[in-house]
């Protein structure tokens, strides 16, 4: 049985939402970008520490940069650290990606599937760990080109997790626009994932942009293939904390509930598989 720091289902809390009645029990955790709460007060400050000690937080960065050129930015992991403590976070992940040069590119963009990349990002990720004192985990991310690649995306992920000794953030909107987009089998994909090594799921909408062309947009609701992908997710590597992901047209809370209640419903079916597979054996 695998110990997770949350449970159930959630989604990501936006400032846009300051003001809304989110009652305990209608999401099971939530999840914000450090960078837009670090050093906040007023309104903002006293309603974030509200719901901090209401619900259980996860914390999902922006812009660690962890494939960058450039060193790390150690102040702002010392600042995360120091937010950690604060508002007692359960977690921190970041994208397996870059987003800087000397300057931020306000973007996420492709690290080289390399073994000269998977050596650099794995010693930059444990000097982060062993700065926060604690694992991370890191998101697979979506991608739209591949410079430089000398091996696949799932290699390198997987390459990754293992040198640094890190965990999974498992997106599984991700897995289903790469997959489109670079025509590879999205379940031979999330079965060859480390199932011990993924910390908790992101689910998200996209844009279609052409019928082989899909752009990660968490603009959208979730479709149903990529609920159906969840589903499979759960059957290969058992029911994991899942949050709901929507950075802009962002619908009523009632209606992000409902995609919340639907993440539930898939958990606890998939659980009530797995419990009457136990009873017979």
């Amino acid at each position: 049985m695998r110990n997770f720091s949350v449970d159930g289902a959630g989604f990501g809390l936006r400032r846009s939402m300051m003001g809304e009645n989110l009652e305990t029990g209608a999401v099971d955790f939530l999840e914000v970008a450090p960078e837009n709460w670090i050093g906040v007060g007023g309104r903002y400050g006293r309603w974030f520490r509200e719901y901090t000690e209401r619900f259980p937080f996860l914390l999902h960065g922006l812009s660690l940069s962890i494939g960058a050129p450039e060193p790390l930015d150690m102040e702002l992991v010392g600042a995360i650290k120091k937010f950690i403590q604060q508002h007692n976070i359960r977690g921190y992940s970041e994208h397996l990606s870059y987003c800087s040069d000397h300057g931020h590119l306000y973007d996420l963009l492709p690290i080289p599937f390399t073994q000269e990349a998977v050596m650099y990002v794995s010693e930059r990720i444990r000097m982060v760990q062993d700065a926060l004192g604690e694992r991370i985990a890191m998101e697979n991310v979506s991608y739209y080109a591949a410079p430089g690649q000398e091996m696949s995306e799932l290699a390198f992920l997987t390459a990754v997790l293992q040198e640094a000794d890190c965990d999974l953030l498992l997106d599984v909107n991700n897995i289903y626009v790469n997959s489109i987009n670079h025509r590879y089998d999205p379940l031979e994909f999330l079965s060859a994932l480390p199932t011990e090594r993924i910390r908790y799921a992101h689910i998200a909408g996209h844009y279609d942009e052409a019928e082989d062309l899909k752009v990660d947009t968490h603009g959208a609701a979730v479709i149903d293939p990529v609920w159906e992908l969840l589903e499979r997710a759960y059957e290969i590597h058992g029911v994991v904390p899942t949050l709901l992901e929507r950075d802009f047209n962002i619908p009523p809370i009632a209606t992000l509930l409902e995609e919340v209640g639907r993440i539930k419903t898939i958990q606890a079916s998939q659980q009530v598989e797995e419990n009457y597979a136990l009873n017979r054996r």
